[in-house]
């Protein structure tokens, strides 16, 4: 059974009229009125059987064959020969089977459809030191928003100032609310559960991340699955093998009633019901955890992953650097080291600069405003701070200004981590100390390879234009099949593509480079919540929360939902097959023929909504 949504607004109109002509027609046989019982049943069929003509002539302008047809056939055979009974029970219980899948699936829409609701239409604007509401479309960068409690942040941004309190359960399946802190990213779609705040807006809210994710649901629910058009094929067999056995049953006994019982109980059939209800409960249930999954193909392609390539940076590992080390003189303390550098290093915009600022911010550390300051971009900063005479940078643009100080030049360090970044400190024209950052591997990763190890992933391969060593150093103990490095976006493809002799391939990435690679794959997934708008676009699957440990439950809920689709088909079919033969066999009228299939479909539908539950 299939059916437009446009359609949706008569569906009461079309469950009423035969509900209402088949009661009238018993209370009129009740009262021996047989002759008038009869017409009334045949008038309560004809809105549902002329609304069934409408959607078959539209399915057949699409090319498409469905079972809507057994339905027209059993309605207007059932009138042909005098069996208005069964062809009113007929009408009601389709148009009342066409209710029960839209509600089935509006049920299993449930979480997708809240990230839709959700979105902001209006912000509260700073502007001349009053608050003006503006329409969400009007945000420009670097405006400052107020984001009151309870509002819905409308725009990607950064937290002006203080504390924010935000709950992003809608977004990542995290039921804790999280605290951020001034200077911290806040993601658009997250509520604020604490006191109001302010961010300054880092993309207008059409480019946001919530509008993204927006987008994408959208394309997801447009999205048709493979399992979903495999149904669409068996229905056409089906269709002929339900003809068949009709035919047959009307030559072989010459009863027209018989023909009649045989294309009731095949009208409608699970066939068509089962899989769109699961695979769209699959999507819900998927964007619950935190996995926006653009389709139904995707979500089945899922379920087979024998293959996973994976990227380094911003995947495997935090994507940024972090502090790991400081080394400190004599005479300075760690604390005194990460305070002289990150207030100096204000003045930069340089990444590893911020990083500085990042980590004496998360120290408490109380910064002051450097003065004097000059920049050599790339190498390093030099100013003054607290009246002291500072320079923070690489080792050669510190040696330079111990050099000019008369202080001996200083010495590289030794044994640091392939990859990683030594920021060196002088105060007052002598060593300080030095400070050594690296991109560090996410927590939990063996065991998050391990567990995909259990769910059948054959093989788990790095892609990484890093050098060999970094990517050496950083998988170490994690038990890869292969290390791939120093790829170019164009060997990345090369690498997913030589993967697919194991099975269907899934690719995970973050970057722009990475998008080719994630196209490529069977199934792509990019890591939305921080990655990059090209990698999320070419990507089947977007992780909404910063972290890999969602690909675990993506993978099992795909598993789970293919399952159960295919078993509500087979189960499905195997009942209406058997109550085919009985009909054809005279041992179901069109009447109990109409309610065994009716009990059919809603014992397939509510099989399908298992998904929705956990396994």
């Amino acid at each position: 059974m299939s059916s437009s949504q446009s359609d949706v607004p008569i569906r009461p109109f079309l469950i009423g009229f035969p509900a209402a002509g088949l009661v009238l027609g018993f209370v009129l046989r009740a009262t021996g009125r047989d002759q008038w019982s009869d017409l009334v049943w045949a008038i309560a069929t004809i809105p549902v059987l002329l609304a069934l003509f409408v959607e078959i002539v539209r399915r057949v302008w699409r090319g498409e064959f469905g079972l809507d047809i057994v339905a027209a056939l059993s309605m207007t055979s059932a009138l042909a020969i005098g069996q208005n009974l069964a062809a009113v029970v007929v009408a009601l219980m389709y148009a009342g089977g066409q209710y029960l899948e839209d509600f089935a699936e509006g049920h299993a829409r449930r979480e997708m459809t809240a990230l839709l609701s959700r979105a902001p239409r209006t912000a509260m604007r700073h502007r001349d030191h009053l608050l003006e509401e503006i329409d969400v479309d009007l945000i420009a960068v670097g405006d400052r928003l107020l984001i009151r409690q309870g509002e819905i942040v409308p725009a990607d941004g950064t937290l002006a100032s203080g504390i924010a309190v935000l709950d992003q359960s809608a977004l990542t399946g995290e039921s804790l609310p999280v605290q951020l802190k001034a200077g911290e990213d806040v993601m658009s779609g997250s509520t604020n559960s604490g006191e109001a705040f302010d961010i300054v807006a880092s993309h207008p809210a059409a480019q946001s991340t919530y509008a993204g994710i927006v987008r994408l649901v959208e394309a997801a629910q447009r999205s048709k699955a493979p399992m979903v058009r495999l149904a669409d094929r068996y229905a056409l067999v089906f269709l002929v093998a339900t003809l068949v056995i009709a035919g047959g049953a009307w030559a072989w006994t010459q009863d027209p009633i018989r023909m009649v019982a045989v294309l009731v109980v095949a009208t409608p059939c699970p066939l068509i019901l089962a899989v769109p209800v699961a695979i769209v409960a699959g999507l819900s249930r998927a964007a619950h955890h935190g996995i926006l999954i653009k389709g139904g193909k995707a979500l089945e392609t899922m379920a087979r992953i024998r293959s996973l390539v994976v990227d380094k940076t911003g995947t495997l590992t935090d994507g940024k650097a972090r502090v790991v080390a400081i080394h400190s003189a004599d005479g300075f303390s760690d604390d005194d080291v990460i305070r002289i550098a990150a207030s100096l290093d204000q003045a930069s915009q340089h990444v590893i600069a911020q990083a500085l600022v990042i980590e004496a911010q998360q120290r408490r550390l109380a910064l002051v405003v450097p003065g004097q300051t000059v920049e050599v971009p790339g190498e390093g900063i030099s100013g003054t701070v607290e009246g002291r005479s500072a320079a923070v940078g690489g080792v050669g643009y510190v040696r330079a200004q111990l050099a000019n100080s008369g202080e001996g030049p200083a010495a590289a360090p030794d044994g640091e981590a392939p990859g990683a970044v030594v920021v060196w400190l002088a105060v007052e024209g002598r060593l300080a100390g030095r400070i050594v950052l690296a991109d560090q591997l996410r927590g939990g990763m063996a065991a998050l390879l391990a567990r995909l190890r259990v769910l059948d992933v054959e093989r788990i391969v790095l892609a990484t234009g890093d050098r060999r060593d970094v990517a050496d150093a950083v998988t170490a103990g994690l038990g890869l099949d292969a290390v791939r490095a120093e790829l170019t976006p164009d060997q990345k493809v090369m690498v997913v593509l030589s993967e697919r002799k194991q099975g269907p391939v899934m690719m995970i990435g973050d970057g722009v480079n990475d998008a080719p690679a994630l196209a490529a794959a069977d199934v792509g997934v990019a890591m939305g919540a921080k990655g990059a708008a090209a990698s999320a676009e070419a990507a089947d699957a977007v992780l909404l929360v910063d972290g890999l440990d969602r690909i675990v439950p993506a993978i099992e809920i795909a598993r789970r939902t293919r399952f159960i689709a295919l078993e509500s088909v087979y189960v499905g079919i195997g009942l209406s097959t058997l109550g085919m033969i009985a009909a054809a066999f005279g041992y179901l009228t069109p009447v109990q023929g109409a309610m065994l299939q009716e009990v059919i479909d809603v014992a397939v539908i509510l099989n399908a909504l298992r998904v929705l539950r956990g396994g």
